[in-house]
């Protein structure tokens, strides 16, 4: 179960989050396996004073289009996979949305199965 948080300036239009949110679903789906159903995303938006970037680190340009993804997930996937994840992404942002590639940061948090509970106060997975 991938737990996904996507921090955002102020978008542009009513549903840009959530378009975003789908985006990155399907990205997941296509490319780490998760199962069709398990949805589950935090979308925030931001102004200047809420949302800090570096506009220069490791030197990539970035602009206030800069989206923040942050996915938890079960451990245990391969780095090339990984990477066919952060690349989808990009793309898929930069073709549905014209997200520039530059602006899309994503950070993956590996927890063990046992860290979930899906409701009811049980640990499904332990």
């Amino acid at each position: 179960m991938p737990l996904v948080r996507i921090a955002l300036m102020k978008g542009p239009h009513q549903g840009y989050g959530r378009k975003i949110g789908e985006i990155v679903y399907r990205a997941m789906v296509d490319t780490i396996k998760v199962p069709h159903q398990d949805h589950f995303q935090i979308i925030s938006e931001h102004d200047a004073d809420t949302l800090i970037y570096d506009p220069d680190y490791l030197g990539i340009r970035r602009s206030d289009g800069v989206v923040l993804i942050q996915i938890t997930l079960n451990e245990g996937r391969s780095v090339d996979m990984k990477k066919a994840l952060y690349a989808t992404i990009a793309e898929r942002l930069h073709d549905e949305l014209a997200i520039r590639r530059e602006d899309v940061l994503i950070n993956l948090v590996e927890v063990k199965k046992e860290n979930w509970s899906f409701g009811n106060g049980v640990a499904q997975y332990a």
